[in-house]
């Protein structure tokens, strides 16, 4: 059985890479994909937390599907603003998104 400091480890590897992007990347579609990281590395401490520390109940799990839903509507409702934005700007750089207040 895998011990459950491996999965944490594997959780701040993700947290941390999708904070550094979220902060440096200038694409919008890097700055979401970043965010991605970031909650997945949420979902995994959720489920890990359930299974190790209440391995009867499934609190945890419900959360993690929950948060997936979230995740799945927040990406939809994001890919639609820089899709109108492309077409707006003809570009998804974050410096350029200043044209749109215009």
């Amino acid at each position: 059985m895998i011990q459950m400091e491996y999965y944490l480890i594997i959780s701040t590897l993700m947290f941390f890479i999708g904070i550094y992007g979220f902060i440096t990347r200038k694409n919008m579609i890097a700055i979401l994909i970043s965010l991605e990281l970031v909650l997945n590395a949420v979902e995994i401490n959720f489920a890990v937390f359930n299974r190790y520390l209440f391995p009867g109940q499934l609190e945890g799990m419900f959360f993690t599907l929950f948060g997936i839903a979230i995740t799945a509507a927040e990406t939809a409702v994001a890919l639609a603003i820089i899709i109108n934005a492309y077409r707006t700007i003809g570009n998804i750089d974050i410096k350029n998104l200043s044209k749109m207040k215009e």
